[in-house]
């Protein structure tokens, strides 16, 4: 069965991890009914579907966790817009996914890169890292694709040491002194969940208008948390244990701000990687399907924010749909005899 472990540390802040693969999983060749390109919500949501369908499935993610950008960006931020939940927190809506997915015992290929697709004998085959998967399917659900954060320059040497993109677990920075570097969602969502447990948090922006959305700014801003507009960080000091203070430019001024830990929001940039080899139809950075989310080749799917056609909205609840139509489909392309709807969930045992 798939094996879920829970990293100690402060209570609902575990880091949820996947063993990668059943006994078994080598360097030899293997196959699956269906191998998941990126283990993203819509691509969990996908593995649960396609076994409820009675396929077998494979997940692979370049990441060494599952979740994707939701694990590694926001794994503490409150989201509103899933059905059936209020508010869930990212790292929760991982975990009950993966939850939902272990009785279907999906084989998980986690930090590998899905590479080379090619056609052998009748099957996809895939490079997922150094491992060769063939399968009679694959379903795109890669979200943005690659996302590589944009880097602070004056904090590129305390990388790691201070500087960070992400914050994995807020406990870690119980008590201390944050700077959060940025002006879009993710620097003000960072600054909201950082701000109960820090001893300061001070947000930085070089504009004066911000890219975050306006209610947003307003919460940060009425829980006290200073906000200093059109200013640069122009040095990150410390010593060997770590970051001590930043110094920005503000105008004309300088200001020295005390700092344990500075998160850089900046945003970052994405490619398909490659997969835009592949050969598909691209839109930019997404894959054009149609209505049941089929591409340009023959029994390849793209579900979630990697897939595009005419009306498209990114949302999460619109990949859980998209997921399971492109599973439907592509269930009834693997076995004509198959019927596209396979029935509710809630009429089976």
């Amino acid at each position: 069965m798939t094996e879920i472990v829970a990293e100690p540390g402060a209570p609902g802040s575990e880091v949820i991890r996947v063993a990668p693969a059943r006994a078994g999983w080598g360097m030899a060749e293997h196959e699956v009914d269906l191998l998941v390109v990126g283990a993203g919500p819509a691509g969990l949501f996908a593995a649960y579907y396609a076994g409820f369908r009675g396929l077998s499935v494979a997940v692979v993610d370049s990441l060494p966790e599952p979740g994707g950008q939701v694990a590694a960006m926001y794994p503490e931020k409150l989201i509103f817009d899933v059905p059936g939940f209020p508010a869930v927190r990212g790292r929760d809506l991982v975990a009950a996914l993966v939850e939902q997915a272990a009785p279907r015992e999906p084989r998980y290929l986690l930090g590998r890169d899905a590479t080379d697709l090619s056609e052998v004998d009748g099957r996809l085959r895939v490079l997922a890292g150094p491992e060769p998967v063939r399968a009679r399917a694959v379903l795109i659900t890669a979200g943005i694709g690659e996302f590589t954060p944009r880097p602070l320059p004056a904090g590129g040497d305390w990388l790691g040491r201070g500087v960070v993109h992400f914050v994995p677990d807020l406990a870690v920075h119980r008590g201390q002194d944050v700077v959060v570097v940025g002006g879009g969602d993710s620097a003000f969502d960072w600054a909201l969940a950082l701000h109960p447990i820090a001893r300061s948090v001070t947000l930085v922006h070089r504009r004066a208008r911000f890219r975050a959305h306006p209610g947003l700014v307003r919460e940060v801003a009425e829980l006290g948390v200073e906000i200093i507009t059109e200013a640069q960080v122009v040095a990150v000091r410390g010593d060997s244990a770590g970051v001590h203070e930043v110094e920005l430019a503000v105008g004309e001024r300088r200001r020295v701000l005390p700092a344990r830990t500075v998160v850089a929001a900046l945003g970052f940039t994405a490619s398909l990687g490659p997969i835009e080899s592949w050969g598909l139809e691209l839109a930019g950075r997404s894959i054009r399907v149609d209505s049941t989310m089929r591409t340009n080749r023959d029994r390849v799917y793209a579900a979630g924010d990697v897939a595009t056609y005419p009306g498209k909205v990114k949302l999460i609840a619109t990949g859980f749909g998209e997921a399971a139509t492109a599973v439907n489909n592509l269930a009834v392309a693997l076995d004509p005899a198959a019927h596209l709807f396979p029935g509710h969930s809630s009429d089976r045992s």
